[in-house]
C-alpha cells in the first residue's frame, strides 16, 4: 500500500475516536463512575472481589470504604502466587504478562501484572490516541507517510509457568498488532535485544535508509541514540538525515532539563508531545500543541483517586473533589486487577474542564535530611532557571545529602553532567541555592545563617559518567533511570569512585 494513501487512510480513521474523546471531556465524573462499575462487576467472582464483596458495591462512597488502600509491598503477596499460576485472584482473565519496574535505578525490581484488557483497552487504545490527539492538532500532517523509530526495552522469559516478564515498552511492542508494527522501525527482532550496545548498532544500521516520521522513548536514551547518529554521519541535525521528521514523542522523565538539547539536535520545527505511561497503566496525554500540560485519559479502563499530601490530615478524593495546583499522590484501580493502588507519581491540575494535570515527581524522591523537604519539582524548577542564566545545558544528574559535622554544616552535593557547562562553576553553585530558597521555603529555612544547612556544592562529572554507572550495574537502555534525589549517599558515592 503506498505511504500517501495509506497516511490518509490512518488519518480519517484516527480521527473518528476525537468524538469519543470530546464526550468523556464534557461528562469526566459520569464515564469515571461507569469505569468503576465495570472494573467492580468483571472482578466481583475473584477472590479479591468476594472478600471485599465487589457485589455490593455500587458507588464511589461504598467503594472508599470497603476496599483499603495499597502499595507494591502490600500488594505482591497476590501477584506472587499469579506469577506461580493461581488465576483469578484480583482480576477475572487470565495474566501472563508482567511488566518489570523498577522506579528508580537502584530499587529493587517490580513486577505488575498486565492483563488482555490492560493492553487492549488501555496501553495500545492510548497509543492510537497520541496519535489521533497529535494529527488532530496538525492538519498538513504526514506522519504515516513514514515510520515511526521506537526506542524500547526487552524481553525474558518467566521460565517456571510459561510466563512473560521484561519492560512494559518490550511486552508492547511483541504484542503489537499488525498495523501498528508496519508504521514502526526497528524491527521487533532488533527493538527487544537485551545488550545496549549492539542493540544501538543495529538500531542505527536499520533505520537511516527508513523515512523516520516520528520518535518515541525516554528522552535520556532517545538523546544518546540521536547523538550517535550525529556522530557516525558527522551531520549536525537530524532533519539533515530525516528530513520528513515531525515530532518527538516521550515520557518517563521530565522533559525541561533536555529540551534545549533535542531543540538543538532535532531543530525548531520538530514538535515535542509528552506522554505520562507507566508500567501500571496510561494515564495522561498531551493534546495541545505548545502546551506542558496532558489530558487525563478517563476511558482506559482506570479509576483515578488522589491523595492530598499538603493537610496534616491526607484525604483520598476522586475527579469530583480535585482542585487547582494542588499536589496529589495519585492512586489507580485498573483492568489489570491492581485496586486503590499507590503508584508513588504526585501531580497537579492545571485545568478541571477538561481535567488536564502535569506531573510534579514521585512520593519518594525527595530530600528531607535536614528537614529541608525538597521534592524534585522543587529542584529541577530551580535548576532549569540556573542553566538558563548560565546558557548551560546538562546530560544528567543526581542529589545526595552531605550530612552535618562536628565542624561543619550539612549541604546538598549536586553530581552533574554537563553537555555545555558554566563558565563559573561556583556562581552556578551560588545561582543555584538562590533559586532552591526561592523555590522551596523550608530549604530557605534551613539555609538561614548557614546554621543547619550552607550553600550546595556541584561535582562536575566526567563525559558519560553515568552511562558508564548504568553500564557497570547492568541497566543500560530500556525504562532504567537515575535517581534524581536520594536521602543517603550510597549512589553518589558509587558515582564519587567512577569519577
Amino acid at each position: 500500500m503506498p505511504f500517501s494513501f495509506l497516511n490518509t487512510v490512518t488519518t480519517w480513521f484516527l480521527k473518528k475516536r476525537m468524538h469519543q474523546i470530546e464526550l468523556f471531556k464534557k461528562y469526566p465524573l459520569e464515564v469515571q463512575n461507569e469505569v468503576l462499575l465495570n472494573l467492580l462487576k468483571n472482578a466481583e467472582n475473584t477472590e479479591f472481589g468476594k472478600k471485599y464483596n465487589f457485589s455490593s458495591i455500587k458507588n464511589y462512597s461504598l467503594f472508599s470504604k470497603k476496599i483499603p488502600l495499597t502499595d507494591y509491598e502490600n500488594f505482591f503477596k497476590y501477584v506472587e502466587r499469579s506469577i506461580k499460576g493461581e488465576s483469578n485472584i484480583f482480576w477475572n482473565s487470565p495474566i501472563k504478562w508482567y511488566a518489570q519496574s523498577s522506579g528508580t535505578t537502584n530499587s529493587k525490581s517490580k513486577f505488575i501484572p498486565v492483563s488482555k484488557e490492560s493492553l487492549e483497552e488501555c496501553h495500545y487504545k492510548a497509543g492510537k490516541d497520541v496519535l489521533c490527539l497529535y494529527v488532530n492538532n496538525n492538519e498538513n500532517s504526514n506522519l504515516f507517510s513514514g515510520k515511526s523509530l521506537r526506542l524500547g526495552g526487552s524481553k525474558k522469559l518467566y521460565e517456571n509457568n510459561n510466563n512473560y516478564f521484561g519492560d512494559l515498552s518490550a511486552i508492547l511492542i511483541d504484542n503489537l498488532p499488525m498495523w501498528a508494527e508496519m508504521l514502526s522501525a526497528p524491527n521487533n527482532e532488533i527493538s527487544l535485544m537485551d545488550k545496549w550496545d549492539e542493540k544501538l548498532k543495529a538500531i542505527i544500521d536499520s533505520t537511516l535508509s527508513e523515512n523516520i516520521t516520528s520518535l518515541a522513548g525516554v528522552p535520556s536514551w532517545m538523546l544518546i541514540l540521536l547523538n550517535k547518529i550525529l556522530e557516525d554521519r558527522n551531520e549536525t541535525k537530524i532533519k539533515e538525515i530525516w528530513e520528513n521528521l515531525e515530532v518527538y514523542f516521550h515520557g518517563g522523565v521530565n522533559f525541561n532539563p533536555y529540551i534545549n538539547q533535542f531543540k538543538s539536535v532535532l531543530g525548531d520545527d520538530v514538535r515535542f508531545y509528552e506522554t505520562y505511561n507507566a508500567s501500571e497503566g496510561f494515564f495522561a496525554i498531551q493534546d495541545r500543541n505548545d502546551h506542558n500540560d496532558m489530558l487525563l485519559m478517563l476511558d482506559y479502563g482506570i479509576y483515578f483517586e488522589f491523595e492530598v499530601l499538603d493537610k496534616l490530615n491526607p484525604e483520598i478524593i476522586n475527579l469530583s473533589k480535585v482542585k487547582l495546583n494542588t499536589n496529589y499522590a495519585i492512586i489507580i484501580s485498573t483492568n489489570a486487577g491492581l485496586w486503590r493502588y499507590k503508584i508513588g507519581d504526585t501531580v497537579k491540575f492545571t485545568s478541571l474542564n477538561p481535567f488536564r494535570i502535569k506531573i510534579t515527581g514521585r512520593t519518594k524522591s525527595f530530600i528531607n535530611a535536614f528537614g529541608e523537604e525538597l521534592i524534585i519539582e522543587n529542584a529541577e524548577n530551580a535548576l532549569n532557571k540556573t542553566l538558563l542564566k548560565h546558557n548551560s545545558r546538562i546530560v544528567e544528574y543526581t542529589v545526595a545529602p552531605s550530612f552535618i559535622s562536628k565542624k561543619k554544616s550539612g549541604f546538598h552535593e549536586w553530581m552533574i553532567e554537563f553537555e555545555k557547562a558554566p563558565a563559573n562553576i561556583s556562581k552556578f553553585c551560588e545561582d543555584l541555592d538562590e533559586n532552591l530558597q526561592k523555590s522551596n521555603s523550608d530549604y530557605k529555612s534551613k539555609r538561614f545563617k548557614n546554621i543547619t544547612m550552607r550553600r550546595l556544592e556541584v561535582i562536575v562529572a566526567k563525559e558519560k559518567l553515568f552511562f558508564d554507572w548504568l553500564k557497570f550495574k547492568n541497566k543500560l537502555g530500556g525504562q532504567n533511570k537515575i535517581p534524581r534525589l536520594c536521602n543517603d549517599r550510597i549512589l553518589i558515592e558509587e558515582l564519587i569512585e567512577l569519577n
